[in-house]
């Protein structure tokens, strides 16, 4: 393919994929046009939340059936969708068979009720009641360190191959964007290859108006690949700090960064927390705080724990106190007596950043390991109380996964080898990028007793999609017996390493 400039690029981007950020870019009559595609979200026993994005101002109208040919469907009318949520809107269905296949058909009606748009389809499957078989994906960091989407190579084909592993869902662990990772028309490899970007005008800088945090998530729905994922799968996401800045936290006020002409991390994140939930099928009503943290069931087997490690943390300079937080005390609590209540086989915690690796920041700790020998301080307190409540309540079978580091492990932690002796062994996996730089492996702390069982890692920082080390996680329960079976692989779906776990 030729080479294109810049201005081309651009006018590409917008073209694609109807990119209207804002009321200026709605259409303001005409036939309705649905501009990214159509998701599903959070999954019940019962429906799922639909997701979608019209070019005007609009009706959102869902038809769901049992079979592809939507014979019997029943058609359910939702949200109009304006310029005040940038076009997007989200529908919960209700009232739908446990465990089943359902098809749905979204169409935007104009607000005279004369004109509908083109019908995109999706599909997804509730949740089971009875013991059956579960395959779920998860990962993380999409469109990272210069690394966007790529037509020369077919854009972002790991979504494809996660498609085709067809799982029940995909837990999104963080990063789902880069807002603060302005895109470059070409890189050049260090081998002397050439990776070239699509560029939209919202990723050509770092993002700070509510226009450009929209423009991030739009920007990645141009890939065919994600939109046919979107389209396949159900997601449960959850945020990290990308969606904002990097290695954010709040009460953050930015020295240094003379990209950003608003540094009170307050307003950027609050910002960037609006453009998340508009662009995403996120179910706050379901979210304990109205936010992100919620848990769902998935069969009897598997209940599944989201975390936000982020909106309620002390400052990553706060690193040396006794006790500092990464969850909030609010959110801990949750988490312990939500755990303990679970009748599930297997207790999911989906957390957008590791426990014993230590995740470096300029001004102290990102994470929660903090690479300090002995008894557990700062962030690692709180994880201490956690772990220590839940072998106090003999809560069994807890597993986290995890990104974020752009790489992927998997730990047992043990209290044999930890400095602390007052908790139950667990693992945890780790998994990603998606499609950003490769990194790692990072160092672990000792304080919970980790072993590195198994690592994937690229030999350089930074290493481009064209690598082999970008990476999703497996997720496999036997309706049987309630054995869980982690796979760990590639981009292209190869198997790295995998473990069987016995209830």
């Amino acid at each position: 393919m030729a080479s294109l400039s810049r201005r081309s690029l651009l006018r590409i981007g917008a073209a694609t994929a109807g990119l209207f950020s804002t009321a200026a870019g709605f259409v303001p009559s005409g036939r309705p046009r649905l501009t990214h595609g159509v998701q599903s979200g959070d999954v019940t026993s019962d429906g799922a939340l639909v997701w979608t994005r019209a070019d005007t101002p609009s009706r959102m109208l869902v038809e769901v059936a049992g079979d592809p040919s939507f014979r019997h469907s029943r058609l359910v009318r939702g949200p109009v969708l304006t310029p005040d949520s940038d076009g997007t809107g989200r529908l919960r269905l209700t009232g739908l068979p446990a465990g089943r296949e359902l098809h749905y058909r979204v169409t935007a009606e104009d607000l005279d009720g004369r004109l509908r748009s083109e019908p995109v389809t999706g599909s997804f499957r509730t949740a089971p009641l009875d013991r059956r078989d579960v395959r779920f994906l998860w990962s993380g960091d999409v469109a990272g360190q210069g690394w966007g989407i790529n037509p020369d190579v077919g854009g972002m084909r790991v979504f494809s191959a996660m498609a085709d592993r067809r799982p029940d869902f995909f837990v999104h662990s963080g990063d789902t964007v880069y807002s603060d990772g302005p895109l470059q028309e070409t890189v050049v490899l260090p081998d002397g290859r050439r990776w070239r970007n699509l560029v939209t005008e919202e990723k050509s800088k770092v993002a700070q108006t509510l226009q450009q945090f929209r423009g991030q998530h739009s920007y990645n729905r141009m890939d065919d690949n994600l939109r046919r994922f979107t389209a396949e799968v159900p997601w449960i996401v959850q945020w990290d700090d990308h969606e904002t800045m990097n290695n954010w936290n709040p009460g953050q006020v930015l020295t240094g960064h003379p990209e950003y002409t608003e540094t009170r991390l307050d307003v950027l994140s609050a910002r960037a927390f609006q453009a998340f939930h508009e662009w995403h099928p996120l179910d706050r009503q379901r979210a304990v705080d109205g936010r992100v943290y919620r848990n769902f069931r998935y069969g009897p087997h598997v209940e599944l724990f989201v975390l936000d490690m982020r909106s309620y943390r002390d400052p990553n300079d706060a690193d040396t106190a006794p006790y500092e937080r990464i969850l909030g005390d609010r959110q801990a609590r949750w988490l312990v007596n939500a755990l303990s209540a679970s009748r599930a086989t297997w207790k999911i915690v989906a957390a957008d950043m590791p426990i014993g690796l230590v995740v470096a920041d300029a001004r102290g700790v990102e994470a929660v390991a903090n690479g300090k020998p002995g008894a557990p301080t700062g962030r690692e307190a709180e994880l201490a109380w956690v772990f220590r409540q839940l072998a106090r309540r003999h809560v069994r079978n807890v597993v986290w996964l995890t990104a974020d580091v752009h790489y992927t492990a998997a730990h047992h932690y043990s209290p044999e080898r930890a400095a602390v002796g007052d908790f139950d062994p667990f693992w945890e996996f780790v998994s990603g990028p998606l499609h950003a730089g490769g990194f790692g492996p990072n160092v672990l702390d000792p304080t919970f007793g980790p072993e590195a069982v198994f690592v994937h890692a690229p030999p350089a920082a930074n290493s481009s999609p064209l690598d082999d080390f970008q990476h999703f996680g497996e997720v496999e329960v036997d309706g049987h017996s309630g054995a869980l079976t982690v796979t760990l692989r590639t981009a292209a779906g190869r198997s790295l390493w995998a473990t069987t776990l016995r209830p």
